[in-house]
């Protein structure tokens, strides 16, 4: 049985994207591929995939946590109560996400931006949490997703930043002023630096799509090759129980540690969108 482990199949199989889903082996419940739709010479599919169908659960879940949350919070209030337990606890989730995150780097003006980037956080925390149960996957772990993300930051700072600098302003963005030139000189410095502007740009919100991808995509391959070692060695007669003890401990190790980095990557990209809206915000 063991030299029938393909352990290269089986990481794949846990983490690439499917036209599937199912907690074996109990049930999977699998579907065909829609027909593909042709725009011109652009071909296109909108078949639902395992990644896409866990990424909208992801979504109802924090659409449930916030309306749990919320009436949690205003019932209390109506009580003349503190917030505690459940409600309580996304209280102050989302107050450090709003005066931490958003207000903190954006300045008077991160209150507006606030849900946005609320939604990122959590939207994104799920998704990471769930690759962590058995049986289902991680929608941050496909950079189709991850890079729709990005998007969502990409169009959020390059729009709000026009808004609020007009289009003199937002301009000056791309052709930036050279210190101490004038006359052609400058015109020409601002000229030839819009390139390197325009890639900052685009490397900003791939940058995200990226660092969110990798992080959640190495820690399952890294978790699998682990849990592989039992596989590969389980015949051996003297070793075997100790391989698979210390597997098992250095999995539960890296899991606790996947926790913590499911944490902290959404905490990261909200971070750093905020950031990115606040540059442009202010920029002068």
């Amino acid at each position: 049985m063991t030299q029938g482990v393909n352990l290269g199949e089986m990481i794949m199989h846990h983490t690439a994207d499917a036209y599937s889903i199912g907690i074996e082996p109990f049930f999977r419940y699998s579907w065909n591929k829609w027909p593909d739709v042709h725009i011109g010479s652009l071909t296109l599919n909108f078949t639902p995939t395992r990644h896409l169908i866990l990424f909208a659960f992801a979504g109802l879940l924090v659409f449930l946590t916030m309306r749990i949350g919320a009436r949690s919070v205003m019932r209390r209030h109506r009580e003349g109560k503190a917030p505690h337990g459940f409600g309580g606890v996304v209280e102050a989730a989302v107050l450090f996400v709003r005066n931490d995150i958003a207000i903190a780097n954006i300045g008077h003006d991160g209150a507006k931006f606030a849900p946005y980037i609320m939604t990122l956080f959590f939207l994104i925390l799920y998704s990471n949490l769930l690759g962590l149960f058995p049986h289902l996957a991680t929608p941050t772990g496909n950079l189709a997703i991850t890079g729709a993300l990005a998007l969502t930051a990409f169009l959020t700072i390059e729009i709000s930043g026009f808004m609020k600098l007009g289009f003199k302003g937002y301009m000056r963005t791309i052709f930036p002023p050279a210190p101490g030139l004038t006359g052609a000189g400058a015109a020409v410095m601002s000229i030839a630096m819009a390139p390197i502007e325009l890639i900052g740009k685009l490397v900003k919100p791939f940058a995200l799509a990226v660092r969110l991808f990798g992080n959640m995509t190495a820690g399952h391959f890294v978790i699998l090759s682990m849990f592989g070692l039992i596989f590969l060695f389980g015949k051996l007669a003297v070793w075997n129980w100790g391989i698979g003890v210390l597997s098992a401990t250095l999995v539960l190790g890296i899991m606790l540690l996947e926790l913590f980095v499911a944490f902290l990557q959404a905490y990261v990209f909200a971070l750093l969108t905020s950031v990115f809206i606040g540059l442009l915000q202010h920029e002068h």
